[in-house]
């Protein structure tokens, strides 16, 4: 099969001829379509994340059709469209997994980390990790939400409730969120990178009521707010744009150092948190809500060949929404 690889952080992904995966007892053998590309991908290319093993085929947004099922994978039929996302398996008998906090896990793996992902024209994955996809979605529409969504919905959870939201770092993630926070009833804050218009006027698509820069002060003061954007210079400005009680969420995988900033910016009960992988439920949860609402995600569709593309792109900021890889010629 051909795959796109890291074997070398920092150096780029490379077109190689490799093995088609065989699936272990529990696993599924995936003919993959679609698969999203995120952000967490470029910090792991980029070698801003430490790789766990090389050569690596990274991407944990796979939308594929099952092939073959493992001696133990019941429960899914040849053919059956399924999605793929971070959480690639935990331990199943820790504190964390035990308490629904399997995102937790020290003995975790990660699709497209830990394990080979999406970017291939096939993958094997664990049939206990992987979602039914609500049928309204084509696989191109329904690939970023397998991270964008997931990541983008637990973040979004996590910030509690409040009138007014700020997005801070309008991608693929914020412009899915936009539109949840919208559906029930808030007012959505765009904030994007000092005079990315290109952004904003993307943020006034989705009817946000503001959009402007992360340089510039909010119109209004804010309840919560989520960081999707790896500046850690983004949490004081954030902190001084939430009232008092409200909650600042920072949903990245990584994230630049934070700057020491004034305890008066924190006090008022504010809280900071951060947003670690996912839960299965996180995913059930989010593809009922999906099922339902008609969430409209942004996409650029790359050859598989060109995935190195894609994250140049991403890191540009050249890419409306979300980029998707199209694995099946």
């Amino acid at each position: 099969m051909t795959a796109m690889r890291l074997e070398q952080p920092g150096l780029g992904l490379v077109l190689r001829r490799v093995a088609i995966p065989v699936p272990a007892p529990h696993e599924l053998l995936l003919r993959v379509s679609v698969c999203g590309v995120c952000r967490s991908d470029l910090h792991i290319v980029d070698g801003e994340l430490p790789a766990h093993r090389l050569p690596l085929i990274p991407g944990h947004e796979v939308v594929g059709h099952v092939v073959q099922a493992g001696s133990q994978a019941s429960g899914f039929a040849v053919g059956e469209r399924v999605g793929v996302a971070w959480l690639g398996g935990s331990c199943g008998h820790c504190a964390y997994c035990g308490d629904g906090r399997e995102n937790l896990c020290d003995g975790a793996s990660f699709t497209g980390y830990h394990r080979d992902g999406g970017y291939a024209e096939y993958m094997v994955a664990d049939s206990r990790y992987v979602f039914r996809l609500p049928e309204r979605y084509d696989d191109e529409q329904v690939a970023p939400l397998l991270c964008a969504g997931l990541i983008g919905y637990r973040a979004y959870a996590m910030a509690g409730p409040g009138k007014r939201l700020g997005l801070y770092g309008f991608g693929a993630a914020a412009h899915i969120i936009a539109q949840v926070a919208r559906h029930q009833g808030r007012e959505v804050y765009a904030f994007t990178r000092p005079g990315d218009v290109r952004a904003q006027n993307f943020a006034r698509q989705l009817r946000v009521v503001w959009a402007g820069g992360s340089d510039e002060p909010t119109p209004e003061e804010l309840d919560t707010a989520i960081i999707f954007a790896a500046n850690g210079d983004l949490l004081p400005k954030a902190l001084g744009d939430v009232g008092k009680g409200g909650s600042v969420i920072c949903a990245g995988i990584h994230m630049s150092d934070i700057r020491s900033f004034p305890y008066a910016l924190l006090w008022g009960e504010r809280s900071v948190r951060s947003v670690a992988n996912l839960t299965r439920a996180d995913g059930e949860a989010f593809f009922r809500i999906a099922a339902e609402l008609p969430l409209r995600t942004r996409t650029t569709a790359f050859a598989l060949r060109d995935a190195q593309k894609a994250l140049d792109a991403l890191r540009a900021g050249d890419v409306d929404g979300a980029a998707v890889l199209r694995c099946r010629d």
